[in-house]
């Protein structure tokens, strides 16, 4: 990618200019960006993620940031001797795990991204889903333990943060009304918070590029879709694997409210600026069908 260093101050000028119309659109609009995968563990990716999402601070877009923490819960699970357990790609989570879930992803990672994002120039507060009762939740499955099933949102301790200027950072865990903590999948929780929020846009950020023709070939990139399009990808396998449960989830924040949904490759620098702010865009939008 063209260093913006390198630019003259005309053309500096030039690429200002024209992400002047995005600014005006998004200025004052909801974005949800869901964070995580491999942008999430490299550190210069997630240096230059938490400054795409200070800078739209800056120029007037509520951010709304929502995060995971997978890789770093596994590491915390293998040095206390506890090794992590699968079943269907979710993780196996006893009231021990669940205790190390909250400890890394309400404390560790939450609060680093915190720090990041005001290092940047960013205003932000770290929240968990069981704050404000944020994310309430029933067990989703007796073979999995505590991992949550989302049953209600409520949404004002997100909205109370906008409202007095902060990037809300949302950390994926969930309660019920006996006090038990769940641990959400982080992409279901970011579709039902932005659907809560009835927010512009939604992005999901992955390791792969979009939803591809084939999957081996990043060319084969679709740019757009529809939900019933994305259901017919699904009966031809195109959509398959672990991206059906994503694409559920984009078709959830649809339903919810959300104008569209992107899945874009979060191991591309800046991809969430390119997005918003260039005509290029980054990664397959869906929307709903017209």
């Amino acid at each position: 990618m063209t260093d913006f260093n390198s630019f003259s101050n005309a053309e500096r000028a030039q690429v200002l200019t024209e992400a002047l119309p995005y600014i005006r659109r998004y200025n004052q609009k909801i974005v949800v960006i869901k964070y995580g995968g491999n942008a999430m563990i490299n550190e210069q990716l997630k240096q230059q993620v938490m400054e795409d999402i200070a800078l739209l601070w800056l120029i007037g877009v509520k951010v709304v940031l929502v995060h995971g923490g997978g890789p770093e819960i596994s590491q915390t699970m293998e040095k206390l001797g506890k090794e992590p357990v699968f079943i269907d790609g979710l993780r196996v989570t006893d009231k021990e795990t669940v205790d190390i879930v909250q400890m890394v992803l309400a404390g560790k990672v939450n609060k680093t991204l915190v720090n990041l994002l005001e290092m940047k120039g960013g205003k932000a507060m770290g929240i968990s889903g069981m704050d404000g009762r944020l994310i309430e939740a029933k067990m989703k499955d007796e073979r999995l333990g505590y991992v949550g099933k989302i049953t209600k949102v409520n949404i004002a301790p997100v909205i109370d943060l906008l409202e007095k200027g902060y990037i809300p950072v949302i950390s994926t865990l969930g309660c019920d009304k006996d006090g038990n903590a769940y641990n959400i999948n982080g992409d279901t929780a970011a579709a039902f918070i932005a659907g809560a929020l009835n927010a512009e846009r939604l992005i999901m950020m992955t390791d792969i590029a979009g939803i591809l023709k084939d999957k081996d070939d990043p060319s084969t990139l679709i740019p757009e879709l529809t939900i019933s399009e994305a259901e017919e990808l699904k009966k031809q396998g195109i959509i398959s694997g672990g991206m059906i449960p994503k694409i559920d989830c984009c078709v959830e924040a649809i339903h919810k409210g959300v104008e569209n949904v992107i899945i874009m490759d979060g191991r591309v620098p800046h991809s969430i600026l390119m997005e918003i702010l260039t005509d290029e865009g980054a990664g397959t939008m869906v929307k709903g069908d017209k």
